[in-house]
């Protein structure tokens, strides 16, 4: 019998009477929220569908609302708790805006002076205060530019330095940057030419001497950030490449401005500036802890042509991207540079802490010795000592979907999740997602 057949023939029994009017539904604050954000006339159409599913027998009345909610896409991105040890996970979003960036992004939002001199009234350099940051937090640059990504900034440099022209470029550097995207391929898309020196494993001075010509527009030295090459190898640095007599184009990448312990085989802008780097290139998003931006930085005079190339208006970065970098170069203190830092003594004691509150309620954790890495194509062969739950295996799934979705890594069987990419005011929450997810009968 379908769920809308009335035995009793009189309609009194007939369910599809009590499934709830539209007006009731659209004042349920859950709805309302939706409709605020999405627009009345969506959330409306979804009311509707699925009353008549109500009407149909498909569904209960007493459904309705959740199928509604259930027929809508989240009005933002979902926030998830980030327990994999990965610390910039691609698939996450990458770096984790401090809470002083997220605050400069929602004061952003409505009209701002990001191209507007309040003194004086008249029109200003775009995004100066981040510009100046930037400056600021790089010394060596005599000039910086942002633009909205890291491949971006090597694109503008391409086209802006190498179009018509050739770059020089050891073949052990042209790598893949992620989703099938390949650095040839972003690169001849400018219109350079590649002029590709060394082996995969061995380039020298002399490979590089040997393909400068009239059609130079740089060379190019590209961090091989995602991955090692080891054993019988040879690369050519940075200081030893700027007495070519050309300009040195370095991307490294990952974001880094100055050196850091923690990471010393990891190129920095800072570092490559001094070594003779006419330009540098570097993502926003990584190790730098920002929103996702192309960082330039070197000489006054390469940065000047890019950034009044005709292409740097259609890769000019928004009013929220500036407010948020500016925000992450005043702020040291990022989650991404806390949790690289994060004392593994600490994270033992938070785990231990999260494990006893949860067998306080009855579930049963194990801590064990974890190892995180940086991610987002940054310092590969970097492993970090950290510590995490160890949960059975069926809680992947549950706590992928909870609320707030929780994804930790799947080893050997078991669930790990790993504290040191989640900050410690949300171990709470990630106790309750965890309780949350019902006992294995």
């Amino acid at each position: 019998m379908l769920r809308g057949d009335d035995p009793m023939g009189d309609g009194r029994a007939d369910p599809r009477r009590r499934v709830p009017r539209t007006d009731v539904l659209l004042a349920d604050p859950r709805l309302a929220t939706a409709a605020a954000t999405l627009g009345r006339e969506r959330v409306k159409a979804a009311v509707r569908q699925a009353q008549d599913r109500a009407r149909r027998g498909e569904i209960n009345p007493d459904e309705v609302r959740d199928a509604v909610l259930a027929a809508l896409p989240p009005a933002v991105p979902r926030a998830v708790l980030n327990a994999t040890g990965v610390l910039l996970h691609t698939n996450l979003g990458r770096a984790a805006l401090s809470e002083a960036a997220v605050a400069a992004v929602v004061a952003a939002a409505g009209h701002t002076d990001v191209e507007l001199d309040l003194g004086t009234g008249r029109r200003a350099r775009r995004g100066r205060d981040a510009l100046a940051a930037l400056a600021a937090a790089v010394p060596g640059a005599e000039a910086v530019h942002v633009v909205n990504n890291g491949a971006a900034a090597l694109v503008l440099a391409a086209t802006a330095l190498a179009a018509d022209a050739e770059i020089v470029v050891s073949r052990g550097e042209l790598v893949e940057i992620g989703d099938g995207f390949r650095l040839p391929d972003l690169l001849a898309s400018t219109g350079a030419r590649l002029r590709e020196v060394g082996t995969t494993n061995r380039s020298t001075l002399a490979d590089y001497a040997a393909a400068i010509g009239g059609r130079t527009g740089f060379v190019l030295k590209v961090h091989p950030s995602n991955f090692r090459v080891t054993g019988f190898t040879s690369s050519v640095p940075v200081r030893r490449l700027a007495g070519l007599g050309v300009p040195v184009v370095v991307d490294i990448g990952s974001g880094l401005l100055a050196p850091d312990p923690a990471l010393p085989d990891e190129p920095d802008a800072a570092s490559a500036l001094a070594a003779g780097a006419g330009l540098v290139t570097a993502s926003g998003d990584k190790l730098l802890g920002g929103p996702q931006a192309g960082l330039l930085l070197g000489d006054a005079g390469l940065v000047e042509r890019l950034r009044r190339h005709p292409l740097a208006r259609a890769l000019r970065v928004d009013k929220l991207t500036l407010a948020a970098l500016a925000a992450t170069l005043g702020d040291p203190a990022t989650p991404t540079r806390s949790a690289l830092h994060a004392d593994p003594a600490a994270l033992r004691a938070r785990t231990e802490r999260l494990r006893d509150a949860l067998a306080g309620e009855g579930r049963k954790g194990e801590v064990v010795p974890s190892v995180a890495v940086v991610g987002g194509g940054g310092a590969p062969g970097v492993e970090l000592d950290s510590w995490a739950l160890s949960l059975p295996e069926r809680y992947a799934s549950a706590l992928r979907v909870g609320d707030p979705p929780v994804l930790g890594r799947v080893a050997r069987g078991r669930l790990l999740l790993d504290l040191r990419c989640v900050p410690e005011h949300a171990d709470e929450r990630l106790r309750a997602a965890v309780l949350a997810v019902p006992e294995d009968d």
